[in-house]
Parts: C-alpha cells; structure tokens; sequence
C-alpha cells in the first residue's frame, strides 16, 4: 500500500482539490455510517422490548432512512470525485510532460515509445487510481478512526479488540504490495519494451520486407508479447491471492468482535443496544481498509506511471504544471524575449562559438554570427557540415556548447515559442492545405493567411484536402506549403526570429529567387531571417553569408 506521491501534490492543484473535497466527504460518510448503525439498533431493540410507540419511531426511521440514503448516495458521490479528478490530474499531468519533453535536459533517456506508452495508457491508468484506490485510502484515513470511536464510545471491549487487530490487516497489506510492486513494475517494463519494439518495427516495416527480414521481427513480437503475457498473469495471481487474503484477515477480525459481544450478551454482562450498535458497525470498520487493498493491485498501473512521469518531470527544469509557479529559466526566458526591450548591444541574435555536440562529440565547427532585426542570413556549406544541427541547437534540440542569444536572452527550449521555423522535412499532416499553413495558430487573422501563401510562393489551392503527411503535394509544393507555416507563425505571434532548413532545395531557380526576396521582404518587417542553404539563388539575396567549415577530427 502506498499513500498519494507527495510530488503529485506539489505539481496538480487537481490532487489537492481531490484530497480536500474526499476528506470531507469521507467525514461526511463516516457520521452517516454512525447515525444508521445508531438508528438501526434502536429501533430494532424498541421494537423488541416494545418500549417504541408507532408514533416515536418516526423520527428514527426518518435519521435511518437519511443514513442510509447518503450512504448510497456517497458512492455516486465518490465515483464522480474519481473521475473528474483523474481527468483533470491526467490533463495536467500530459500537459507538463509535453512541456518537459520539449526541453533537451528532460528528454535525456526518454525514447518516443516510452512517451507514448507515459502519455498514452500511462497517464490513463490513473483511472483506476483516482476512481478505486484513493478514494478508500481517503476513507481509512479519516472515516475508520471515526468508527473505531463510536464504537470504543459504546462498548471499550469491541473497541480495544478493533484496535488490536486493525494494524493487523495493514501488515498484510504491506507485505502483498511490496510483492505487487515487483510484479507490477516488470509488467510495466515489459509494456514498454513492447511498445518500442512495435514502434521499431513498423518505422523500419518496409527495409524489412526488401531485405526478407519481416519474419525474424514478427517472432520478436511474438517473444515481446509473450513475456508481457506472462507478467500479467503474475499481477493476476498476486491479485487474486491478496484479495483472499484481506478478505480472511477481515472476516476473522469481524468474527472476534462478534464472538465477544455474544458471549457478553448470553453471559449478560452487556445491553443488547450498544451490542447490536458495534456488530452492525464493525463490517463498516473493516470495509475501507479491505478494499484499499483490494483496490491496490486494479492502481499499481496508475501508481507506476505516475512515478515514471513524476521522475520524468523532476529530470527536467521544464517540468511544471500550468498550476506551478512559473518556471524561472524557461518562463522569464520566454516573456523578455516577447516584451522586454534590449539594451545597448544586446540587441538581435548573438552567436558566439556555438559548437553542437552528439554524444559529448562536436558535430559542427565553431560558429560566430550576429545579425540584427531586419537581417537575412544564410548559412551556408557542404552537405553534412552541420547546418541542420546548428538550426536545432537555436531551437533547443540539440546539445551544444558556446553562447547563443537573441535580444540579450539565452535562446533554448524556454524561447521556442518565440521563434518560427521550417525543417527540412515539410512534416505536413492531414487535412487541408489552409489547415496546415494555420496549425497552432488557427484563430489569427484570415489576412495572414494569404500573406503567407504569397511569401512561399504557394500556387495551390488552400482548400485542398492532403492525405497523411500531406499525400497530394509534390515535393516541392510540400516544402513551400512548409515555409508558409512557419512565415504564418511568425506572422501570427509576431516571433522575431525565423528559421528556415534548406527551404528552396525542391524549387527551381525562377521560384527560388522569388521566395528569396519574399523572404528578404519578411526580414525587412523587423525580423532576423536565418536560412541553411546550400543553394546560390537563396545566398545571392541574402544581407549575410556565414560559411561553415567542417568539424576537425581529432
């Protein structure tokens, strides 16, 4: 058994929300439970000793009737409680996880089946979690001292025997879920490690078939499925043999206190109305803290990646949650970038020795560079020196060494929101051209539009329907329709810096140099344009050519 992540706490307003509004509900619950158990046994006993008149059991039926009725009411209550909180602790959740493996720091060791199996079935196993676990572990915290109270109140002996062999069943627990816990995290692994062998294997689906290689990974999967079979039918059996287990601890606890009050009331030692009150509460006691348990193994998914996303997120300075304070780097990064105004000589984009580094090896040679608002810089060099790498390193995606700013503030993954750019690959999705040109920016204004379309030189219709990844352009389309995306964006949130990869290496050299003074046009507006090229037409136009050399081997 193992209480809510105290780090879930910090990071989702959502789980504080929860925890507070089930406390309460659960204290709620707790005096229902007492108010029925009260109401039952006297009027059971009234009734017995005929000492209830028809008219004064009406206002104990009314408190019974009352009990029981928020009793029922409660597991409505309780099961919508799961629910919206595990809907919005998991939207909060996907959300910071996005941002955090947005930044390099936090994507270390974070391959993309193991943040589609996070954000995927990961995240919605919190379900189980919020809807089954937490809200018993909420009710043993909080209504099972309220029972073992009212039950000490009305008879000490059933109440000093609760308090005997209530750690009992804990113990028990404790034991189980350090079993489950094992189990459970192999089968996570191995959920994991099928789902990037799926993913491997159907990224490189057609290599495979030309070199007959289909087959031997079809046996892998076969083998990766057949290990997650497994694991799961071992979570099962614990399941299954833990439940009988806290269901024979509970029954034995039950029977002891019934055992005592009987032999009491035979012996006549005790009333029949404090004695009947403990043994139709005591089940009550039990209940919450059997069904935690019960309930431990349907979480231990849900508790599993939660951990994994909270360790996640803990890895990265980018981790946070909208309801965070706002991160210091990343997020003051972002708005001086947009608001603040640059001092003397700070003032556009500031290179200095950037060197990108893959493995803690240089990939490209020292880069210097700076360019002011208004500016079109190419920069040029054969295929392979670097050019791609020094535009991701700009944006945050690679790792690299050497200063790199713009406007005076530290370029990164904080600041990617500020910058438009276009890669080599259009990266276009389904839907229609228009949908393409706009996404991210869907609501700015329909003018944009038509202004970006005219700077890429677009010759399409923007109502037509692509299929996926852009199925219908041909290459050269596709990559303008790419480079309208990214002036769109520049357009729509005023970024003033623009990246472009290799944007005119599909184009002919009349439409090459028509984009080319397009885009010197865009600078002119009050950007810095950065362009990798290796085309003359584009560097011809260009207000700056920074050459780059090849890396020196050591």
């Amino acid at each position: 058994m193992r209480p809510l992540d105290p780090r879930l706490l910090r990071r989702s307003r959502a789980a504080r929300g929860f925890m507070v509004a089930g406390g309460a509900l659960a204290l709620l619950q707790a005096g229902a439970t007492v108010a029925f158990a009260w109401a039952l046994a006297t009027l059971v006993v009234g009734l017995i000793d005929g000492e209830l008149a028809a008219g004064g059991a009406g206002p104990i039926a009314t408190v019974l009737l009352a009990g029981a009725s928020f009793r029922a009411l409660s597991g409505w209550l309780w099961e919508w409680l799961g629910s919206a909180g595990a809907m919005r602790v998991k939207a909060e959740l996907r959300d910071a996880l996005l941002v955090g493996l947005e930044d390099r720091t936090a994507q270390r060791g974070v391959t993309t089946a193991r943040a589609a199996t996070l954000l995927g079935p990961g995240l919605d196993a919190l379900d189980e979690y919020f809807g089954r676990y937490l809200p018993q572990l909420v009710l043993t915290a909080v209504a099972t001292p309220v029972l073992v109270a009212a039950a000490w109140t009305a008879d000490w002996v059933s109440g000093l025997i609760l308090v005997i062999v209530l750690p009992l069943i804990p113990v028990f627990m404790a034991l189980i879920g350090m079993a489950t816990e094992v189990v459970q995290r192999r089968q996570w692994d191995r959920l994991q490690a099928l789902s990037r062998g799926f993913l491997e294997v159907l990224g490189g689906l057609s290599t495979l078939m030309v070199f007959g290689r289909a087959e031997r990974q079809a046996r892998r999967i076969r083998t990766v499925t057949g290990e997650y079979r497994s694991s799961t039918m071992k979570v099962l059996r614990v399941t299954f043999l833990s439940g009988f287990t806290l269901e024979l601890a509970g029954s034995l606890s039950v029977a002891l206190v019934a055992v005592s009050i009987g032999l009491r009331l035979v012996a006549g030692d005790m009333a029949l109305a404090p004695g009947l009150f403990v043994l139709i509460l005591a089940p009550d006691v039990f209940v919450p803290i059997r069904n935690v348990g019960a309930a431990f193994h349907s979480a231990t998914a849900g508790l599993e990646a939660s951990r994994d996303a909270l360790d996640l997120l803990d890895a990265g300075p980018a981790g946070r949650t909208a309801t965070d304070e706002p991160d210091e780097r990343a997020g003051s990064d972002a708005t001086r970038v947009r608001d603040r105004r640059p001092g003397a000589g700070e003032a556009g984009l500031h290179v200095r020795g950037l060197v990108v580094q893959r493995d803690g090896r240089p990939v490209s040679a020292p880069l210097d560079l700076e360019a002011g608002r208004g500016e079109l810089v190419a920069i040029t060099g054969a295929s392979g020196v670097g050019k791609s790498s020094v535009l991701a390193a700009m944006l945050g995606f690679a790792d690299r060494t050497g200063e790199l700013a713009l406007d005076g503030v530290p370029l990164g993954a904080g600041t990617r929101r500020h910058v438009a750019w276009a890669g080599q690959a259009p990266q276009l999705v389904e839907g229609t051209v228009a949908e393409n040109i706009r996404l991210g920016s869907a609501d700015a204004d329909a003018a944009l539009l038509d202004r970006a379309l005219a700077i890429a030189g677009v010759d399409v219709d923007p109502g037509l329907r692509l299929g996926p990844a852009g199925a219908g352009l041909s290459g050269g389309q596709a990559q303008r329709v790419a480079v309208a995306r990214a002036v769109h964006r520049a357009l729509a949130t005023d970024a003033p810096l623009v990246l472009l990869d290799e944007p005119t290496s599909a184009l002919d050299a009349e439409r090459e140099g028509a984009m080319a003074n397009e885009l010197r046009d865009l600078a002119r507006s009050g950007r810095i344009v950065v362009v990798a090229t290796h085309r003359g037409g584009l560097a011809d136009v260009a207000d700056r050519i920074v050459p780059l050399r090849e890396v020196v081997r050591a």
